[in-house]
């Protein structure tokens, strides 16, 4: 996770500090890559929190820290997964244009939901960004991601997929939401593995190239694995010695 430890956003589901965002570690790009090089990986995830008080958001970082792994790890892939962005084209442009194997941006839920679990995020705005992302580079994976637990329908949940369908994400992951503290939002479900099931079913029907479904599942859950299947070959090359993290 790149860009400090606080996030400008105060999201009902995360447990992570909110706050002003501390000051930017100049060569972190660089001892990220030097990290995921002595650990030896070969498929890196990287994430960030929320920078809204950055003027570029923290597109420029992003960049620089694909672009350190892809040099300081010749062969490498890059998956990241970003903030919206505000749906600003010459940031998500900056974060494309350094070439990640795979654009992710999380949903995280149902629209209906949005303003309790996002409240300064926006449903439709995190889809134009995925839009965005993929118009930039047509034949890049574009991925998003939905928590369940936190009372949606299963209609709804359809929903949410033939809405990213439609800009163009071809993976998705649902996981099972846990609340993370006693401020966070409650559970309201425990999804049933034959829920996952048929959730995964369905939509894999609609169009979606990779369903990830079950309850420990997360973004980063078998990244690499789930690139891997999709036998991107205009993207990947040869990643089955690819580690993730």
């Amino acid at each position: 996770m790149i860009l400090g430890g606080i996030c400008t956003r105060h999201c009902g589901f995360c447990a992570v500090p909110t706050g002003q965002g501390e000051a930017l570690r100049h060569d972190e790009p660089e001892r990220v890559a030097f990290a995921a090089k002595e650990l030896g990986l070969r498929y890196v995830v990287v994430t960030s929190v929320t920078r809204d008080d950055l003027a570029d958001e923290g597109a420029e970082h992003y960049a620089r820290t694909i672009q350190a792994v892809k040099r300081e790890i010749p062969g490498s892939h890059v998956e990241v997964l970003t903030p919206d962005f505000h749906s600003r084209e010459e940031l998500v442009r900056r974060v494309v244009e350094a070439e990640p194997e795979v654009f992710d941006h999380n949903l995280e839920t149902v629209e209906r939901l949005q303003p309790t679990v996002r409240p300064q995020a926006d449903y439709h705005r995190s889809l134009r960004t995925l839009e965005i992302a993929k118009r930039l580079a047509p034949r890049r994976v574009t991925k998003s991601g939905l928590m369940l637990g936190l009372g949606e329908t299963v209609p709804e949940i359809l929903d949410a997929g033939r809405h990213l369908l439609s800009v163009g994400a071809s993976i998705l992951t649902l996981g099972q939401y846990l609340q993370p503290n006693m401020q966070s939002l409650e559970v309201q479900e425990y999804v049933t593995p034959e829920k996952f099931e048929d959730l995964s079913r369905k939509l894999r029907a609609m169009g979606f190239e990779k369903v990830v479904a079950g309850a420990y599942v997360r973004s980063s859950y078998h990244a690499r694995e789930t690139f891997s299947d999709l036998g991107d070959a205009q993207t990947c090359g040869n990643s089955e010695t690819s580690t993730s993290i």
